[in-house]
């Protein structure tokens, strides 16, 4: 099966350290981010209590949640503190400016 990627913005868009909500593939709500000019996309609801992870504090590949500052890893998902759970990350990549966001990452 050949990967299903969705154009979401243009590279523009989401200036370096900041994130966006964008509906992926399937219309599932992601948070994409951009650090230091690399996109990243994760599922966009915060597990402990549904907080809305793009607009969360970015510092280096972290984001941290804005109700409750859980943190976690934008590149890979995991949970940046103790005992936290792992949210999706997402394929993402760029083509003549365009941000596309695939589904889940291998």
């Amino acid at each position: 099966m050949v990967p299903i990627f969705t154009e979401v913005c243009r590279v523009e868009e989401v200036p370096p350290g900041t994130g966006r909500l964008v509906m992926g593939p399937f219309d599932k709500p992601m948070a994409l981010f951009n650090v230091a000019g690399n996109f990243f996309a994760i599922n966009a609801i915060c597990p402990h209590m549904g907080g809305p992870l793009q607009s969360g504090k970015v510092v280096g590949k972290v984001i941290y949640c804005p109700w409750h500052q859980w943190s976690f890893c934008v590149d890979t998902g995991e949970a940046d503190h103790p005992g936290g759970h792992r949210i999706s990350a997402y394929q993402v990549k760029v083509q003549e400016g365009a941000v596309l966001v695939g589904w889940l990452k291998q």
